[in-house]
């Protein structure tokens, strides 16, 4: 189990944009399953939907894209990297998530290939279905992963 210190050592996101709470299973290399309590808080409730607050779609596709990253970028080969989406296919939301809603995620790598990762991720609340779909990844190189200056990411997965 991880918590959030140990999810800030892996993670480059921070507050308001750090979505994962807790690791609860990690089978590296194969699985992970984290937590994302959901309260009224949240700063983005301020604006959507006032009076009916809704966690936005993509932010719950970013709590599994986070999810997703904490279980490779705690590989030492990874450790420092940032990932960027390459891909969302497939997703589909099958319910809202409100405050008070306890979001649990489950990330099984499909394939991973050098700096590229493929994961099938679903997003559940007291076991509902909330989301689920397929996410592909790409890890920063060199003196971007640094924080310095030097070429785009997507620059170099094109040579």
């Amino acid at each position: 189990m991880w918590d959030i210190e140990k999810i800030q050592r892996v993670m480059p996101h921070r507050y308001p944009f750090l979505l994962v709470d807790r690791i609860i299973t990690i089978e590296p290399g194969k699985s992970i399953t984290g937590i994302k309590n959901v309260t009224i808080n949240e700063p983005f409730f301020v604006g959507h939907i006032p009076g009916h607050p809704v966690m936005p779609g993509v932010l719950v596709v970013e709590t599994m894209a986070q999810v997703a990253a904490c279980l490779v970028l705690d590989d030492p080969r990874l450790r420092g990297r940032i990932a960027y989406f390459g891909a969302i296919d497939g997703v589909r939301f099958r319910r809202r998530v409100v405050p008070g809603d306890q979001m649990v995620v489950r990330v099984d790598l499909l394939t991973q290939r050098g700096r590229f990762l493929k994961v099938r991720a679903e997003a559940r609340v007291d076991g509902d279905l909330v989301a689920e779909g397929t996410l592909t990844f790409f890890f920063s190189v060199g003196a971007e992963a640094a924080g310095q200056t030097g070429p785009r990411v997507d620059d170099d997965a094109r040579s």
